[in-house]
C-alpha cells in the first residue's frame, strides 16, 4: 500500500482501505485459483497494481465514462482503476469463468461497486465502450480487430476515447501493423522502479 501512495497521495480514505485490502484478499483468491503467478505474488501491488495504474498517468477518465477492460484475467488493470477512478464504469471481461469468479469475489469483498464482471468472448460484445485497456492480452492487430468497432467516438476522459494497452519490449513492427497512429508512453517516465523500464502505455484515439 506505501508503494501506491507513494504515487497517489490523493486518495481517499475509502481508496486507500480498497487499496490495501487487495493484498489479503487475492491471497485467499490465489490460494483456490491460481490467477496471478505464486512467485511473485508478494510483488502483488508492483508488478500488477501499481501496473495497472499506469493507466490513469495517461488519462483520467470522466464521471461515466465506460471502461472495457479485455481479457481482464484476475481484474487487471480494471480492478485497481476502478478504485481509482469510482465514479468510472468498468466491464471486466473474459472468457475464462473461473477467472471472472476472483473478480467477482474480489469486487465484493472490497465494496467495489463501478465494476461488471463479465464471463464472455469480448467480440461477441453488443455494448458500446468510451476506452478499451488491457495488459498484453494478444497482438495489437488481433485486439483491435475484436474491440474497434466497440468503441465510440467522443472524449469522456483527459484523452479523446480509444484504446490503452499496457505493454513491454519494442513494439514498432506490431503496432505498425495495425495501420493505426499510436502514441507510446514509457511507464519509466512515471514510476521509478526497475521492473518499469521496458514497460510501456499504447494509446491510439478513435477518430
Amino acid at each position: 500500500m506505501e508503494l501506491i501512495a507513494k504515487y497517489f497521495p490523493d486518495l481517499t480514505e475509502r481508496q486507500r482501505e480498497q487499496f490495501a485490502a487487495l493484498y489479503g484478499v487475492y491471497a485467499e483468491w490465489n490460494a483456490k485459483i491460481n490467477v496471478v503467478s505464486r512467485k511473485d505474488f508478494d510483488q502483488l501491488y508492483l508488478r500488477h497494481v501499481l501496473h495497472s495504474l499506469a493507466i490513469a498517468r495517461v488519462c483520467a477518465f470522466d464521471e461515466g465514462a465506460r471502461i472495457l477492460d479485455v481479457g481482464c484475467g484476475g481484474g487487471f488493470p480494471s480492478i485497481p482503476l476502478a478504485i481509482l477512478f469510482p465514479s468510472a464504469r468498468f466491464t471486466a471481461a473474459d472468457s475464462i469463468r473461473k477467472k471472472i469468479a476472483v473478480v467477482e469475489g474480489v469486487a465484493r469483498e472490497i465494496g467495489l461497486e463501478n465494476v461488471e464482471p463479465r464471463c464472455v468472448r469480448v467480440e461477441t460484445l453488443a455494448s458500446r465502450y468510451d476506452y478499451a485497456v488491457s495488459r498484453a492480452v494478444t497482438d495489437m492487430s488481433t485486439f483491435t480487430g475484436w474491440i474497434w468497432d466497440k468503441i465510440e467516438r467522443g472524449q469522456r476522459g483527459s484523452l479523446p476515447n480509444g484504446i490503452l494497452y499496457l505493454k513491454g519490449g519494442d513494439l514498432a513492427e506490431e503496432l505498425a501493423r495495425t495501420r493505426r497512429r499510436w502514441e507510446i508512453y514509457d511507464i519509466s517516465a512515471f514510476f521509478d522502479e526497475e521492473f518499469f523500464e521496458t514497460k510501456k502505455v499504447v494509446y491510439t484515439p478513435k477518430k
